[in-house]
């Protein structure tokens, strides 16, 4: 190479690398967002699962939450204390009227 073209190669490779170098960083940031926003998904999933389950078990024993709520924090009360003596392999309690 003789002096002239030696700037312009230097020149033209710098262009061509600052061209290009903006893209990668931008790719792997967007990888790198969607994981933690994936995670925090399949964690709400999970809880929401753990919940209806939760309460498909309470209305198993007795729990109705769309039905009389005039003894609701005992209804409530009753058929947890049965999903307790069915986890101890007890017998369940005699449910108040």
């Amino acid at each position: 190479m003789n002096k002239r073209t030696a700037p312009l190669a230097v020149i033209a490779l710098s262009f061509a690398a600052l061209l290009a170098l903006p893209v990668a960083p931008a790719q792997a940031q967007d990888t790198a967002a969607s994981t933690p926003k994936q995670i925090k998904k399949a964690q709400r999933k999970e809880a929401r699962a753990k919940k209806n389950a939760e309460l498909k078990q309470l209305e198993q024993n007795g729990y109705n939450p769309a039905g009389d709520q005039t003894n609701y924090p005992q209804n409530l009360q009753n058929a947890q204390a049965k999903i307790n003596a069915q986890k101890a392999g007890k017998p369940a309690p005699a449910s108040a009227p």
